[in-house]
Protein backbone atom coordinates (compact mmCIF):
# COMPACT_ATOMS: atom_id res chain seq x y z
CA UNK A 1 0.00 0.00 0.00
CA UNK A 2 1.32 3.36 -1.16
CA UNK A 3 0.69 6.20 1.17
CA UNK A 4 0.03 10.08 0.39
CA UNK A 5 1.31 12.65 3.09
CA UNK A 6 1.73 16.09 2.59
CA UNK A 7 5.29 17.60 3.69
CA UNK A 8 3.56 18.90 6.89
CA UNK A 9 2.14 15.22 7.45
CA UNK A 10 5.46 13.62 7.00
CA UNK A 11 7.64 16.24 9.32
CA UNK A 12 4.72 15.49 11.86
CA UNK A 13 4.68 11.75 11.54
CA UNK A 14 8.22 11.21 10.15
CA UNK A 15 8.82 7.90 12.12
CA UNK A 16 5.66 6.06 11.01
CA UNK A 17 6.48 7.18 7.52
CA UNK A 18 9.67 5.21 7.68
CA UNK A 19 8.35 2.30 9.22
CA UNK A 20 5.75 1.85 6.75
CA UNK A 21 9.13 1.91 3.90
CA UNK A 22 10.43 -0.07 6.13
CA UNK A 23 7.38 -2.98 5.55
CA UNK A 24 7.64 -2.11 1.98
CA UNK A 25 5.16 0.48 1.31
CA UNK A 26 6.69 3.91 -0.27
CA UNK A 27 5.26 7.38 1.30
CA UNK A 28 4.94 10.18 -1.21
CA UNK A 29 5.43 13.43 -0.24
CA UNK A 30 3.15 15.83 -1.52
CA UNK A 31 2.87 20.05 -1.33
CA UNK A 32 -0.05 21.74 -2.20
CA UNK A 33 -1.31 18.11 -3.07
CA UNK A 34 1.70 17.61 -5.93
CA UNK A 35 3.65 14.65 -6.13
CA UNK A 36 7.58 16.55 -4.84
CA UNK A 37 9.46 13.23 -3.17
CA UNK A 38 9.08 9.96 -2.24
CA UNK A 39 10.25 8.18 0.62
CA UNK A 40 11.69 4.48 -0.99
CA UNK A 41 13.06 1.76 0.59
CA UNK A 42 17.04 1.52 0.18
CA UNK A 43 16.80 -1.26 -2.19
CA UNK A 44 14.18 0.32 -4.50
CA UNK A 45 16.48 3.68 -4.29
CA UNK A 46 19.59 1.66 -5.80
CA UNK A 47 17.91 -0.10 -8.52
CA UNK A 48 16.26 3.34 -9.60
CA UNK A 49 19.39 4.65 -9.92
CA UNK A 50 20.37 2.03 -12.39
CA UNK A 51 17.96 2.20 -14.48
CA UNK A 52 18.77 6.40 -14.13
CA UNK A 53 21.94 5.50 -15.00
CA UNK A 54 20.93 3.15 -17.95
CA UNK A 55 19.09 5.64 -19.43
CA UNK A 56 16.83 4.82 -22.03
CA UNK A 57 19.97 3.68 -24.70
CA UNK A 58 21.60 1.80 -22.24
CA UNK A 59 20.16 -1.49 -23.00
CA UNK A 60 20.28 -4.34 -21.24
CA UNK A 61 23.63 -4.91 -20.38
CA UNK A 62 23.79 -1.48 -18.27
CA UNK A 63 20.70 -2.74 -15.93
CA UNK A 64 22.51 -6.25 -15.34
CA UNK A 65 24.47 -6.94 -12.54
CA UNK A 66 21.93 -6.01 -9.51
CA UNK A 67 21.26 -9.78 -8.43
CA UNK A 68 23.48 -13.14 -7.96
CA UNK A 69 24.93 -15.02 -10.77
CA UNK A 70 24.13 -12.10 -13.42
CA UNK A 71 28.49 -11.23 -14.07
CA UNK A 72 27.88 -13.84 -16.91
CA UNK A 73 24.92 -12.46 -18.55
CA UNK A 74 27.12 -9.16 -18.17
CA UNK A 75 29.63 -10.70 -20.24
CA UNK A 76 27.93 -12.66 -22.51
CA UNK A 77 25.66 -9.33 -23.33
CA UNK A 78 28.60 -7.60 -23.55
CA UNK A 79 30.32 -9.57 -25.99
CA UNK A 80 27.30 -9.93 -28.49
CA UNK A 81 27.44 -7.92 -31.69
CA UNK A 82 25.66 -5.30 -31.78
CA UNK A 83 23.26 -4.55 -35.27
CA UNK A 84 22.22 -1.01 -34.22
CA UNK A 85 19.67 0.56 -32.70
CA UNK A 86 15.93 -0.14 -33.59
CA UNK A 87 13.61 2.18 -34.43
CA UNK A 88 11.09 3.10 -31.54
CA UNK A 89 7.75 3.95 -33.08
CA UNK A 90 6.14 7.04 -31.89
CA UNK A 91 3.58 6.12 -29.27
CA UNK A 92 1.14 8.51 -30.67
CA UNK A 93 -0.13 6.18 -33.58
Amino acid sequence: MNKRVSIAGAKATLSECIRNVEAGSSVLITRHGKPVAALVRAGDFDHLERLRKAGPEGGLASLAGGWEGSDELVRILNESPRIGQRKIPPLDQ
